[in-house]
Formats: structure tokens, C-alpha cells, sequence
């Protein structure tokens, strides 16, 4: 475990950034993976993908190991990948098939390994909130200088328990991170149109540390991600790190059948945040620290492999046994 508290402040450096770009590179693909098997009719039930985004997980969790705990989101494949998890058991699981990592019960929403601290994506907006609290509060009483992270969309920042967490969080000097990726819209919604304020200023009624931050830029949020945890972990308590950034596919796969002819976002808007793609802006860094074109190809051929040997051995998996459901919902059960 790194003392992130008790090192100087300094930026990644190269081989650093070089586990940042595989790290989005591996969300990204596979996302685009899952997008394709949805179309082929591949995934059962609903799918939210996280194409944009990849800066603030991977940024966040470049910090952590398997001991610190993480709460995620329905759009929760990015956290997971970037807490360590198995790309295989998560393609699997969004398969439904036996050898996911929840045994093909958890689909999409509910990927989870607590092996590595991912305590679960989640269905439920704004769920992972009090789940982090109490994982924080455990990392306390535990004290050995674990940190609990919850990531969150700015549409659970409307919900009543974002104030009773960062208020027990405070009082406490818990050991957590509270991360808010505000892409800018809740399901279907601009947000503009139904929160009011600034989201950053509610933990600062708090007197929580606050940081906002270009959610774009995966070097901007492992810097104040790397300052939050070093923080936490030393006993000052929780922050909060605000993340702009924006979600380039729907808020779900095939959300125009539900849409019909509506439209809440036009193409120029969805163009302008293009230009801005986080992957797009690390290999401009990259670039310009004399990284050559072969090296991130490379490590581009290494996902591929990855994707290629999960996608295959979840085509090829059992379908997960639905009497399992049962079984799995009083302790002791044979499973």
C-alpha cells in the first residue's frame, strides 16, 4: 500500500502514465465490446455503459489496492476494471453465464468482487453512498489505514443521503472518499434543469475538503485523487473530488425504443465532448514525453488479446442456473 500522505506533491510519471492509458484502454474496449454483444443480443437485461468516463475510475483507483473498499454505480463496469477486477468473470457475468463473477446472478448493475474491495455497482441511485460510509467506518475501527471510495452520478446528488453521509462522515473523520462524476445528465435530464447550486458546495457546508477537477483529464483527478487518499489514510478525515465529465453513449443501449422521436441532447453536443475524450488527451501527453507509437501499440494488442480470450470463454460459458437465486438468499444454504 502506497503512503500517498507522506510522499511530495509531484505528477505521474511515465510508466505511470503508461498503466493509466491500458487502464482506459481496457474500459473503453471493453465497453465497446459490451455495446456490440447487446446489439447481437448477446446481454440480458438493461446495459450502462461508461465510454467517457474512464479518466475518474482509473484515475481514482490508481491509488487503492485490493484491501481498499469501492462502491460504484448501474454504470459501474469502468470502477470495477479499474479496482483490478477480472475482465473474464465480468464478461461472463454480463453474459449471465455461471462463471461470472456473481455466478451470472448480478448481470451488468451488479458487477462485484470483494476480493478486491469492489463491494458492488448498483441499481439502486445513490445506494453506494451509505454502503461506503459503513465500509469507512469498518476501515476506522479496523485501523489499518484502509479507505473506503464512493462513486456517484450528479443525479444521486439529489438524493437525501449524500447529506447524511458526508454530515456522519465529517463527525467521524471517516476515512472516505466521496467522488462525484457529474456527466451532466440524470437518466434522460440535464441536470441543469434539476439541481440547483453547485454540487461541490454541499460538502463544503460540511467543511469537507473539496476538489473539482477537469474529469477529462486522468492526470487532473490522480492528482487530487492521490491528495484525498493520502488524506484519508492519515486520519484527516473524508473529502470530496467533483469530476466533470460526460457520457458519450446513451444512459442506456438502445434507449432510442423508449425515446421514440425524442431527443434530449443533440449531436453537436455530443461532438464537442468527442473532441474532448480523455483516452485522446493522455496519448497527447504521452506523446509530447517522447512515448513512441509502437509502445501504445502494444500495449493496444495486449487489450485486444484480453477481450478476445473474455469475449470467447463467455460465449462458450453454462448459462447461469436460475434456481441458484433461491438458494442464495438464506445463509447456509447449499449452493
Amino acid at each position: 500500500m502506497t503512503d500517498d500522505a507522506a510522499q511530495p506533491v509531484r505528477e505521474p510519471q511515465t510508466d505511470e502514465l503508461l498503466r493509466l492509458y491500458e487502464q482506459m484502454q481496457l474500459i473503453r474496449r471493453s465497453e465497446e465490446r459490451l455495446a456490440a454483444g447487446y446489439a447481437a443480443g448477446k446481454v440480458p437485461g438493461a446495459l450502462h455503459l461508461y465510454i467517457g468516463q474512464e479518466a475518474v475510475a482509473v484515475g481514482v483507483c490508481a491509488h487503492l489496492d485490493d484491501r481498499d473498499y469501492v462502491t460504484s454505480t448501474h454504470r459501474g463496469h469502468g470502477h470495477y476494471l479499474a479496482k483490478g477486477g477480472d475482465v473474464a468473470a465480468m464478461f461472463a457475468e454480463i453474459w449471465g453465464k455461471r462463471e461470472g463473477i456473481c455466478r451470472g446472478m448480478g448481470g451488468s448493475m451488479h458487477v462485484a468482487d470483494l476480493s478486491k474491495g469492489m463491494l458492488g455497482a448498483n441499481g439502486v441511485v445513490g445506494a453506494g453512498l451509505a454502503i461506503a460510509t459503513g465500509a469507512a467506518l469498518g476501515a476506522q475501527l479496523d485501523g489499518d489505514r484502509k479507505v473506503a471510495v464512493c462513486f456517484f452520478g450528479d443525479g444521486a446528488a439529489n438524493q437525501g443521503v449524500l447529506m447524511e453521509t458526508l454530515n456522519v462522515a465529517a463527525i467521524w473523520a471517516l476515512p472516505m472518499i466521496f467522488v462525484c462524476e457529474n456527466n451532466t445528465f440524470s437518466e434522460f435530464t440535464p441536470s441543469r434543469e434539476i439541481t440547483a447550486g453547485r454540487i461541490a458546495d454541499r460538502a463544503r457546508a460540511f467543511d469537507v475538503p473539496t476538489h473539482e477537477v477537469d474529469g477529462n483529464d486522468v492526470v487532473a483527478v490522480w492528482r487530487s485523487a492521490r491528495e484525498s487518499i493520502g488524506h484519508a489514510r492519515a486520519g484527516g478525515g473524508p473529502s470530496f473530488l467533483m469530476a466533470d465529465t460526460y457520457r458519450i453513449h446513451g444512459h442506456m443501449e438502445r434507449e432510442l425504443f423508449i425515446l421514440g422521436e425524442g431527443r434530449y441532447r443533440d449531436d453537436d453536443e455530443i461532438a464537442e465532448w468527442r473532441a474532448k475524450d480523455p483516452l485522446d488527451r493522455l496519448v497527447g501527453q504521452l506523446v509530447a514525453q517522447g512515448v513512441a507509437d509502437e509502445a501504445l501499440e502494444e500495449l493496444d494488442a495486449r487489450v485486444v488479446g484480453l477481450l478476445d480470450a473474455a469475449e470467447a470463454a463467455a460465449d462458450a460459458g453454462e448459462a447461469a442456473d436460475p434456481t441458484l437465486a433461491e438458494r442464495l438468499m438464506f445463509a447456509g444454504a447449499e449452493e
